[in-house]
């Protein structure tokens, strides 16, 4: 009898144990994740905010822009990382991989994102992969030549270009990048051949620029702002006027159809909590929607853009739709 409800009482706690553990069986060991029903105690410590490309570029500079206000809106220190290589694909690989608890992000370019995979017959992550929080910042692409360039207008570029093929170099931000993207798009429209001449990154390419290593240049329209005593710019990527390039007409408006630009944004690995995603999002949709923010990025030659989540993983996928045609159609001209 005692054997009896001595093995009774075995099961009943073993039960308790399975029953407790099921219960319990969510909780974040690490103080990441629920502290109750619907609610998430998030940030509890700091946020590192990876930028894939070189300092001094477009992403760096909006990611020290940021920094003092997400730590004032989030409560704990943003610590910026440059992590650049593989045009953007370095860093990418890495998010896509790291723990998804809301402590690590890596900014995101379109359409990088999106060449990488599709170029590389290993990029270390798929676009699927990548987890929009917000788009916040754009460039339109433009074409720029040396100051003294025998070249005063895109008609008498593209006319030597045609006469010279491979004779014209060209510079330009990475491989199977916006810039690169840019390049054969032009030379699919117009029957010409550049060589192109990749920099790791925007702030190298510049550099290369300005010390005469090439005789033309893509840039974002930040660097044309910047530069523009420095050289004589023969389009923009635009779909209309940029207003801070008032005098600089558009590829359409000199009957090339080609719209280019570069678009900025935050992503956190896949698998972040929708409440931590939520957070964020409204960190940086505060900020994309600052007034005073806003008038500091037109004034240096940026676009701000202010998309959330959800608008951005539909206007990536938009994007890629795009950007994959264009690919198919003018991979053959990378070599």
């Amino acid at each position: 009898m005692k054997r009896f409800w001595l093995l009774t009482l075995i099961v009943m706690l073993a039960a308790g144990l399975i029953i407790g553990c099921a219960q319990g069986g969510g909780e974040d060991t690490d103080n990441d994740g629920d502290q109750a029903a619907g609610e998430i105690d998030y940030p509890t410590k700091s946020i590192k905010y990876v930028v894939p490309f070189n300092p001094g570029g477009q992403s760096d500079l909006e990611a020290r822009r940021q920094q003092q206000p997400l730590e004032k809106i989030l409560g704990e220190s943003i610590v910026v990382e440059n992590k650049p290589g593989g045009g953007g694909a370095v860093g990418w690989s890495e998010l896509v991989r790291k723990k998804p608890n809301g402590y690590y992000l890596t900014g995101i370019n379109i359409p990088h994102i999106i060449l990488q995979p599709l170029a590389r017959e290993n990029a270390g992550y798929e676009t699927e992969q990548i987890n929009p929080i917000a788009l916040f910042q754009g460039t339109p692409i433009g074409l720029a030549v040396q100051p003294d360039a025998p070249w005063n207008t895109l008609d008498e570029f593209i006319e030597d270009a045609k006469n010279n093929p491979g004779g014209i170099t060209v510079g330009g931000s990475g491989t199977w990048s916006g810039h690169h993207i840019t390049l054969l798009q032009l030379q699919d429209r117009t029957g010409t051949e550049f060589q192109y001449i990749p920099s790791q990154g925007a702030a190298p390419s510049i550099q290369s620029f300005l010390g005469g290593n090439v005789d033309a240049l893509f840039a974002n329209s930040n660097d044309l702002v910047q530069h523009k005593d420095n050289m004589k710019i023969l389009a923009i990527g635009s779909e209309e006027t940029f207003e801070p390039l008032p005098d600089v007409k558009t590829f359409k408006e000199q009957d090339i159809d080609l719209v280019s630009s570069i678009d900025r944004g935050i992503a956190a690995p896949p698998g972040t909590d929708e409440r931590i995603i939520e957070k964020l999002e409204d960190a940086f949709m505060q900020i994309a929607n600052d007034e005073d923010i806003k008038a500091q990025m037109k004034e240096e030659g940026f676009q701000p853009l202010a998309k959330g989540a959800e608008e951005t993983k539909q206007y990536i996928q938009e994007m890629k739709d795009k950007y994959t045609q264009i690919y198919n159609k003018v991979k053959d001209q990378a070599g």
